[in-house]
């Protein structure tokens, strides 16, 4: 595979493309878009060659977190909290899953995380900063 795959690190929310148009068109209910915007979100990551434990810690000290190995089937939660199984790929250099109705994507590009989910045209893109 192509691409840095390494991914293990903390990162901080540091910005997002389309958030609104984005959740609004996933059906997150209007308190969940309230609390997940401009949300200083910590994604942790702990990978270890295809396996990788993917962990978002949220203000007030909720977390999710997803453990997969890339090709194999997992179970997984969407950022409203539903639970669905996936299979998570890697193509050149990003991990991709399919979620039940968004297509999200993960890459370390200069250092930062970025995590793009489109649905039905609409692209959400997030950028997390390293910060260990």
């Amino acid at each position: 595979p192509k691409g840095n795959m390494a991914f293990t690190g903390k990162y901080e929310f540091e910005g997002d493309e389309n958030y609104d148009e984005f959740v609004k068109k996933i059906g997150l209910p209007s308190d969940k878009i309230e609390m997940g915007r401009n949300c200083k979100i910590v994604t942790e990551v702990v990978q270890n060659g295809n396996d990788f434990t993917w962990t978002q810690h949220f203000p007030g000290g909720r977390t999710t977190t997803n453990v997969f190995t890339v090709g194999s089937e997992a179970d997984m939660e969407t950022m409203g909290g539903k639970k669905f199984k996936a299979t998570v790929k890697i193509e050149d250099g990003k991990l991709v899953a399919d979620f039940p109705n968004y297509r999200h994507t993960a890459e370390i590009c200069g250092g930062k995380l970025v995590e793009i989910s489109t649905s039905s045209g609409v692209v959400y893109k997030r950028t997390s900063k390293k910060i260990a």
